[in-house]
Protein backbone atom coordinates (compact mmCIF):
# COMPACT_ATOMS: atom_id res chain seq x y z
CA UNK A 1 0.00 0.00 0.00
CA UNK A 2 1.15 3.76 -1.01
CA UNK A 3 1.24 6.17 2.11
CA UNK A 4 0.29 9.45 1.62
CA UNK A 5 1.05 12.56 3.53
CA UNK A 6 -2.19 15.03 4.53
CA UNK A 7 -4.07 15.83 2.83
CA UNK A 8 -3.89 13.41 -0.47
CA UNK A 9 -3.71 14.83 -3.94
CA UNK A 10 -7.74 14.44 -5.62
CA UNK A 11 -5.36 12.21 -8.02
CA UNK A 12 -3.91 9.54 -5.39
CA UNK A 13 -6.87 9.14 -2.47
CA UNK A 14 -6.09 6.77 0.23
CA UNK A 15 -7.04 3.95 -1.05
CA UNK A 16 -9.14 2.31 2.10
CA UNK A 17 -10.59 -0.88 0.57
CA UNK A 18 -7.04 -2.18 -0.23
CA UNK A 19 -5.95 -1.55 3.44
CA UNK A 20 -9.30 -3.64 4.70
CA UNK A 21 -8.00 -6.12 2.52
CA UNK A 22 -4.78 -6.44 3.07
CA UNK A 23 -5.33 -6.06 6.85
CA UNK A 24 -7.94 -9.24 7.01
CA UNK A 25 -9.28 -7.49 10.31
CA UNK A 26 -12.47 -7.09 8.94
CA UNK A 27 -12.90 -9.58 5.99
CA UNK A 28 -16.25 -11.40 7.64
CA UNK A 29 -16.46 -9.65 11.07
CA UNK A 30 -14.83 -10.89 14.31
CA UNK A 31 -13.59 -14.10 15.95
CA UNK A 32 -13.40 -16.01 12.68
CA UNK A 33 -10.20 -13.77 11.20
CA UNK A 34 -9.04 -12.94 14.78
CA UNK A 35 -8.07 -16.26 16.51
CA UNK A 36 -7.50 -16.33 20.41
CA UNK A 37 -4.68 -15.51 22.02
CA UNK A 38 -3.15 -18.57 24.11
CA UNK A 39 -1.77 -17.83 27.77
CA UNK A 40 1.89 -17.70 26.26
CA UNK A 41 1.92 -13.87 25.29
CA UNK A 42 4.69 -12.97 23.00
CA UNK A 43 5.69 -9.55 23.74
CA UNK A 44 4.74 -6.81 21.56
CA UNK A 45 7.73 -4.93 20.50
CA UNK A 46 6.36 -1.60 21.42
CA UNK A 47 7.05 -2.83 25.17
CA UNK A 48 10.96 -3.12 24.89
CA UNK A 49 11.12 -0.02 22.97
CA UNK A 50 9.74 1.36 25.97
CA UNK A 51 12.25 -0.26 28.63
CA UNK A 52 14.84 0.57 26.05
CA UNK A 53 13.45 4.20 26.16
CA UNK A 54 13.15 4.55 29.95
CA UNK A 55 16.86 3.21 30.23
CA UNK A 56 17.92 5.85 28.29
CA UNK A 57 17.12 8.69 30.17
CA UNK A 58 18.72 10.88 32.14
CA UNK A 59 18.08 12.00 35.94
CA UNK A 60 16.68 15.45 34.61
CA UNK A 61 14.81 13.60 32.06
CA UNK A 62 13.05 11.44 34.44
CA UNK A 63 11.99 13.78 36.90
CA UNK A 64 9.98 15.58 34.24
CA UNK A 65 8.26 12.97 32.86
CA UNK A 66 8.21 10.06 35.02
CA UNK A 67 5.67 9.34 38.03
CA UNK A 68 4.53 6.51 39.90
CA UNK A 69 1.99 3.87 38.28
CA UNK A 70 -1.07 4.94 40.56
CA UNK A 71 -0.65 8.62 39.29
CA UNK A 72 -4.10 9.91 38.53
CA UNK A 73 -2.19 11.64 35.31
CA UNK A 74 -1.72 8.03 33.82
CA UNK A 75 -5.51 7.60 32.40
CA UNK A 76 -6.67 10.98 31.80
CA UNK A 77 -7.63 11.30 27.90
CA UNK A 78 -8.45 14.61 26.12
CA UNK A 79 -8.70 15.44 22.50
CA UNK A 80 -6.18 18.04 22.42
CA UNK A 81 -3.30 17.89 25.18
CA UNK A 82 -0.20 17.54 26.36
CA UNK A 83 0.33 15.19 29.28
CA UNK A 84 4.11 16.79 30.30
CA UNK A 85 5.77 19.80 29.48
CA UNK A 86 8.68 17.81 27.16
CA UNK A 87 7.90 17.80 23.70
CA UNK A 88 8.93 15.06 22.09
CA UNK A 89 11.92 17.02 20.25
CA UNK A 90 13.10 18.07 23.46
CA UNK A 91 14.58 14.42 24.07
CA UNK A 92 18.00 13.41 21.94
CA UNK A 93 17.48 12.70 18.49
CA UNK A 94 17.92 8.60 19.45
CA UNK A 95 15.44 9.02 22.07
CA UNK A 96 12.91 10.98 19.59
CA UNK A 97 13.04 8.15 17.60
CA UNK A 98 12.53 5.54 19.94
CA UNK A 99 9.39 7.51 20.94
CA UNK A 100 8.26 7.51 17.01
CA UNK A 101 9.31 3.40 16.65
CA UNK A 102 6.47 3.03 19.87
CA UNK A 103 3.97 5.27 18.62
CA UNK A 104 4.17 3.41 14.92
CA UNK A 105 4.35 -0.11 16.45
CA UNK A 106 1.38 0.56 18.46
CA UNK A 107 -0.14 0.48 14.96
CA UNK A 108 -1.06 -1.84 12.44
CA UNK A 109 1.79 -2.50 9.55
CA UNK A 110 -1.07 -0.97 6.72
CA UNK A 111 -1.78 1.33 8.85
CA UNK A 112 1.05 3.13 10.90
CA UNK A 113 2.38 5.30 8.48
CA UNK A 114 -1.13 7.10 7.84
CA UNK A 115 -1.95 7.52 11.40
CA UNK A 116 1.53 9.28 11.72
CA UNK A 117 0.93 11.52 8.68
CA UNK A 118 -2.31 12.51 10.72
CA UNK A 119 -0.65 13.29 13.58
CA UNK A 120 2.08 15.29 11.91
CA UNK A 121 -0.66 17.51 9.48
CA UNK A 122 -2.77 17.89 12.85
CA UNK A 123 -0.27 19.68 14.69
CA UNK A 124 0.81 22.33 11.93
CA UNK A 125 4.08 23.79 12.16
CA UNK A 126 5.28 21.89 15.27
CA UNK A 127 4.38 18.10 13.40
CA UNK A 128 4.70 15.07 15.74
CA UNK A 129 7.59 15.69 17.37
CA UNK A 130 6.44 19.55 18.06
CA UNK A 131 3.14 18.95 18.87
CA UNK A 132 3.24 15.32 20.88
CA UNK A 133 4.36 15.00 24.28
CA UNK A 134 4.69 11.39 26.37
CA UNK A 135 5.08 10.55 30.09
CA UNK A 136 6.33 7.12 32.14
CA UNK A 137 4.11 5.76 35.12
CA UNK A 138 6.02 3.12 37.09
CA UNK A 139 9.02 1.11 35.77
CA UNK A 140 9.29 -1.02 32.33
CA UNK A 141 10.79 -4.20 33.23
CA UNK A 142 9.84 -4.05 36.61
CA UNK A 143 6.39 -4.19 37.28
CA UNK A 144 3.43 -2.38 35.96
CA UNK A 145 4.30 0.45 33.58
CA UNK A 146 2.51 2.52 31.20
CA UNK A 147 4.11 5.07 28.67
CA UNK A 148 1.12 7.33 27.19
CA UNK A 149 2.12 9.98 23.90
CA UNK A 150 -0.50 13.03 23.78
CA UNK A 151 -0.79 15.93 21.25
CA UNK A 152 -3.68 17.42 19.22
CA UNK A 153 -6.22 14.64 17.94
CA UNK A 154 -3.90 12.12 19.55
CA UNK A 155 -3.57 9.74 23.12
CA UNK A 156 -1.99 6.32 22.98
CA UNK A 157 -0.62 4.15 25.46
CA UNK A 158 1.22 1.36 26.26
CA UNK A 159 1.39 -0.81 28.62
CA UNK A 160 2.29 -4.46 28.51
CA UNK A 161 -0.70 -5.82 29.40
CA UNK A 162 0.13 -3.81 33.47
CA UNK A 163 -3.43 -3.68 34.19
CA UNK A 164 -5.90 -6.93 33.54
CA UNK A 165 -8.83 -6.93 31.58
CA UNK A 166 -8.15 -3.36 29.79
CA UNK A 167 -7.71 -3.27 26.07
CA UNK A 168 -5.73 -0.43 24.30
CA UNK A 169 -3.77 0.06 27.77
CA UNK A 170 -7.16 2.62 28.74
CA UNK A 171 -9.34 4.92 27.33
CA UNK A 172 -7.50 6.58 24.37
CA UNK A 173 -8.67 9.13 21.40
CA UNK A 174 -7.73 9.72 17.96
CA UNK A 175 -8.77 12.10 15.34
CA UNK A 176 -8.07 14.47 12.07
CA UNK A 177 -9.12 17.77 10.67
CA UNK A 178 -7.97 16.98 7.32
CA UNK A 179 -8.90 19.62 5.17
CA UNK A 180 -10.08 22.72 7.82
CA UNK A 181 -11.64 22.58 10.99
CA UNK A 182 -15.13 23.03 9.82
CA UNK A 183 -14.98 19.80 7.26
CA UNK A 184 -17.58 19.38 4.77
CA UNK A 185 -20.21 16.52 4.62
CA UNK A 186 -17.86 14.25 2.62
CA UNK A 187 -15.01 14.74 4.92
CA UNK A 188 -12.81 14.58 2.14
CA UNK A 189 -9.13 12.69 2.72
CA UNK A 190 -9.60 12.01 6.57
CA UNK A 191 -8.18 9.38 7.72
CA UNK A 192 -10.82 8.21 10.29
CA UNK A 193 -14.54 9.11 7.71
CA UNK A 194 -14.03 5.31 6.55
CA UNK A 195 -15.50 4.38 10.06
CA UNK A 196 -18.54 6.68 9.66
CA UNK A 197 -19.15 5.04 6.31
CA UNK A 198 -19.17 1.67 7.51
CA UNK A 199 -21.55 2.97 10.24
CA UNK A 200 -23.95 4.13 8.11
CA UNK A 201 -24.03 1.19 6.51
CA UNK A 202 -25.36 -0.07 9.54
CA UNK A 203 -28.29 2.48 9.55
CA UNK A 204 -28.91 2.27 5.83
CA UNK A 205 -29.97 -1.31 6.32
CA UNK A 206 -32.59 -0.54 9.21
CA UNK A 207 -36.41 -0.76 8.64
CA UNK A 208 -38.55 2.26 9.72
CA UNK A 209 -39.11 1.46 12.91
CA UNK A 210 -35.36 0.39 13.61
CA UNK A 211 -34.51 3.85 12.88
CA UNK A 212 -36.50 5.44 14.94
CA UNK A 213 -34.87 3.73 17.63
CA UNK A 214 -31.47 4.31 16.37
CA UNK A 215 -32.14 7.93 16.09
CA UNK A 216 -31.59 9.85 18.80
CA UNK A 217 -31.33 14.02 19.26
CA UNK A 218 -28.19 15.18 20.79
CA UNK A 219 -24.85 13.49 21.42
CA UNK A 220 -23.32 13.07 25.09
CA UNK A 221 -20.64 15.92 24.09
CA UNK A 222 -17.26 15.34 25.28
CA UNK A 223 -16.05 15.32 28.90
CA UNK A 224 -12.54 13.84 28.97
CA UNK A 225 -12.17 10.78 30.80
CA UNK A 226 -16.36 10.94 31.19
CA UNK A 227 -16.85 11.02 27.86
CA UNK A 228 -15.98 7.09 27.58
CA UNK A 229 -16.80 5.87 30.98
CA UNK A 230 -18.40 2.52 30.94
CA UNK A 231 -21.92 1.44 32.46
CA UNK A 232 -21.68 -1.91 32.22
CA UNK A 233 -25.12 -2.09 31.22
CA UNK A 234 -26.52 -4.46 28.42
CA UNK A 235 -30.06 -2.83 28.33
CA UNK A 236 -31.31 0.44 28.00
CA UNK A 237 -28.39 2.24 26.06
CA UNK A 238 -28.94 4.89 23.61
CA UNK A 239 -29.61 3.49 20.36
CA UNK A 240 -31.27 0.13 18.98
CA UNK A 241 -29.86 -2.75 20.96
CA UNK A 242 -27.88 -4.94 18.27
CA UNK A 243 -29.42 -8.47 19.74
CA UNK A 244 -32.55 -6.97 17.77
CA UNK A 245 -31.02 -6.90 14.84
CA UNK A 246 -31.43 -9.58 12.17
CA UNK A 247 -28.27 -11.56 11.05
CA UNK A 248 -27.11 -9.87 8.03
CA UNK A 249 -27.73 -5.89 9.94
CA UNK A 250 -25.97 -7.70 12.91
CA UNK A 251 -22.72 -8.65 9.66
CA UNK A 252 -22.37 -5.13 9.41
CA UNK A 253 -22.15 -4.35 12.83
CA UNK A 254 -19.27 -6.52 13.14
CA UNK A 255 -17.41 -4.66 9.79
CA UNK A 256 -18.07 -1.50 12.04
CA UNK A 257 -16.28 -3.04 14.67
CA UNK A 258 -13.16 -3.95 12.50
CA UNK A 259 -12.98 -0.45 11.12
CA UNK A 260 -12.77 0.70 14.34
CA UNK A 261 -9.73 -1.69 15.87
CA UNK A 262 -8.08 -2.14 11.87
CA UNK A 263 -5.63 0.69 12.48
CA UNK A 264 -4.17 -0.98 15.75
CA UNK A 265 -1.80 -3.38 15.89
CA UNK A 266 -2.76 -6.92 16.02
CA UNK A 267 -2.08 -7.71 19.44
CA UNK A 268 -4.26 -5.03 21.02
CA UNK A 269 -7.15 -5.62 18.09
CA UNK A 270 -7.41 -9.14 19.04
CA UNK A 271 -7.67 -8.46 22.61
CA UNK A 272 -10.25 -5.63 22.40
CA UNK A 273 -12.58 -8.15 20.42
CA UNK A 274 -12.13 -11.05 23.14
CA UNK A 275 -13.51 -8.39 25.82
CA UNK A 276 -16.07 -6.97 23.61
CA UNK A 277 -17.56 -10.75 22.65
CA UNK A 278 -17.21 -11.33 26.54
CA UNK A 279 -19.55 -8.68 27.01
CA UNK A 280 -22.03 -9.92 23.94
CA UNK A 281 -22.16 -8.73 20.85
CA UNK A 282 -25.72 -8.81 21.21
CA UNK A 283 -25.82 -6.21 24.22
CA UNK A 284 -23.82 -3.25 22.09
CA UNK A 285 -26.26 -0.50 20.79
CA UNK A 286 -25.84 1.64 17.99
CA UNK A 287 -27.03 5.99 18.08
CA UNK A 288 -26.72 8.44 15.36
CA UNK A 289 -27.55 11.67 16.23
CA UNK A 290 -29.92 13.50 14.11
CA UNK A 291 -29.11 16.76 15.54
CA UNK A 292 -25.73 16.84 14.63
CA UNK A 293 -25.80 16.31 10.40
CA UNK A 294 -23.55 18.11 8.65
CA UNK A 295 -25.28 19.34 5.24
CA UNK A 296 -28.72 17.71 6.71
CA UNK A 297 -27.74 14.59 4.16
CA UNK A 298 -28.50 11.95 7.08
CA UNK A 299 -25.35 10.31 6.79
CA UNK A 300 -24.58 10.81 10.56
CA UNK A 301 -21.33 12.60 11.28
CA UNK A 302 -22.05 11.59 15.03
CA UNK A 303 -22.79 8.38 16.13
CA UNK A 304 -21.43 5.92 18.94
CA UNK A 305 -21.31 1.57 19.87
CA UNK A 306 -21.69 1.28 23.47
CA UNK A 307 -22.09 -1.92 25.56
CA UNK A 308 -21.07 -3.63 28.54
CA UNK A 309 -17.65 -3.41 27.92
CA UNK A 310 -16.80 -1.23 25.04
CA UNK A 311 -17.93 2.78 24.22
CA UNK A 312 -16.73 4.26 20.76
CA UNK A 313 -17.88 7.54 20.43
CA UNK A 314 -17.56 8.88 16.89
CA UNK A 315 -18.54 12.80 16.88
CA UNK A 316 -17.46 13.98 13.29
CA UNK A 317 -18.67 17.51 13.79
CA UNK A 318 -17.02 20.24 12.92
CA UNK A 319 -14.31 17.06 12.22
CA UNK A 320 -13.02 13.87 13.79
CA UNK A 321 -13.08 13.42 16.88
CA UNK A 322 -13.24 9.76 18.29
CA UNK A 323 -13.29 7.95 21.70
CA UNK A 324 -12.66 4.65 22.57
CA UNK A 325 -12.74 2.55 25.76
CA UNK A 326 -12.67 -0.97 25.92
CA UNK A 327 -12.10 -3.28 28.63
CA UNK A 328 -12.95 -6.91 29.90
CA UNK A 329 -16.90 -6.88 31.52
CA UNK A 330 -16.59 -7.02 35.33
Amino acid sequence: MEFHSFPPSPQSPLDRRHFLRQSGILATGLASTLPVIGSEKKQPSSETLVKTFYESLTEEQRNKICFNYDHPLRLKVENNWQITKMKVEDFTKDQQAMIRAIFMSLHSEQYAQIVYDQVEWDSGLDGFAGGSSVALFGSPGSGKFEFVLTGRHCTRRCDGDSEEGVALGGPIFYGHAAQSFNEKADHQDNAYWYQALQANKVYAMLDGKQRQQALCQQSRGEHGRKTVQLTGKKRGLEGIRVGELANDQQGEVKKVIGDLLAPFREYDAKEALRYIEAGGLENLHMAFYQNENIGNDEIWDVWQIEGPSMICYFRGKPHVHAWMHIRKPS
